[in-house]
């Protein structure tokens, strides 16, 4: 597998480096150890902090600033960050009024963040996201996995902490968003890791994994591909019976968020072939789709593949999922938040 590679070891640094150039007027990189915070930090404010293994940008580094996160660790390719890095990124920033930790459901994820959150004096408290309601247990994670749902928590809780929301407030709210989300992915093809060379799963030409993982872990099942909308149709199925087994209607009168993400080797174009199948299907089942977003947010290298999440809007959600943002992936509204 042809790469733009210097040396593997230096892959993940080589590539932070030309992050925090590129977007040195929102970011900052710290490479001993290593981790990126805003240009600016307010430690005034609750300080949300996250990250996990490399291979899934933008997320986090992408998602820094102004109404989203104060803190990304990165490790290295699908390896969690190491506890050094959330003391050493919480001990620069000095936060007065409490870290919230944002942590996918992977168990070195969550050992790591356990670990580092032991060995602080600050207040802090954790949200751990598992909207994947592809599997139940995998020798990943201890329940549902953490993925695209993540970044819906980062940004409505990166708008509470940014107006002010108290460490209570923010984990609160972060839980109800993670509840109120859920995601389903398929793959055509693997990813690969640099350091290896070499796709991390073998497909077929004319297969599908229904129910991967971010990291090329196996899915619900292993078919031959058909068309789009019977695809669609069988991750819509696994979403309804989601919130039907969580007891939420997915037919609320504030409508949904509808996020569209590919793993970054499948077409933009097919995304909104995706988003269209989804759109049309969930129209019939009377489904509004009240927000909606389409592209690349949570990837897997170089998959082919793509997810959906769907998230249950409700006033408070729909509130700071709407207020303005400025990070270097995902921006809207007033730039001078």
């Amino acid at each position: 597998m042809k790469k733009f590679i210097n040396k593997t070891d230096n892959f993940i640094i080589d590539s932070l480096k030309g992050f925090a150039k590129a977007h040195d007027d929102l970011v900052e990189l710290n490479l001993d150890p290593i981790f990126v915070t805003r240009k600016k930090i307010n430690s005034d404010k609750v300080l949300l902090v996250s990250g996990g293994g490399s291979g899934h940008e933008p997320l986090h580094t992408g998602y820094i600033g102004k109404g989203m996160l104060d803190v990304a660790c990165p490790g290295h390719v699908f390896t969690s960050p190491t506890p050094d890095q959330m003391i050493s990124a919480i001990e620069y920033c000095q936060p007065k009024n409490g870290v919230l930790f944002i942590v996918k459901n992977y168990s070195g994820d969550v050992m790591n963040f356990e670990m580092a959150s032991e060995m602080i004096s600050v207040d802090h408290q954790t949200v751990l996201t598992n909207d994947d309601a592809a599997v139940i247990n995998s020798s990943y994670t201890s329940g549902r996995r953490g993925v695209a749902g993540t970044v819906i928590v980062e940004k409505v809780v990166g708008s509470l902490a940014e107006l002010g929301g108290d460490l209570t407030a923010c984990k609160k709210l972060g839980d109800k968003v993670n509840l109120y989300s859920s995601s389903i992915g398929a793959a055509l093809s693997s990813c690969t890791i640099p350091a290896a060379g070499k796709p991390t799963f073998e497909i077929g030409d004319d297969e599908i994994e229904f129910g991967v993982g971010i990291h090329g872990e196996p899915g619900r099942k292993r078919e031959k591909i058909k068309e789009a909308s019977l695809i669609a149709e069988d991750m819509i199925s696994v979403i309804l019976k989601d919130f039907e087994e969580k007891s939420l209607n997915i037919k609320d009168s504030n409508g949904v968020l509808l996020l569209v993400n590919g793993f970054s080797g499948t077409p933009l174009s097919e995304l909104y072939l995706i988003y269209n199948e989804v759109s049309e299907k969930f129209s019939a089942k009377g489904i509004h789709i009240s927000r909606s977003m389409v592209g690349n947010y949570t990837t897997a290298l170089d998959m082919a593949g793509a997810s959906i999440t769907v998230c249950l809007l409700d006033n408070e959600i729909k509130k700071h999922w709407d207020s303005a943002v400025m990070t270097p992936s995902l921006r809207w509204g007033n730039e001078d938040v």
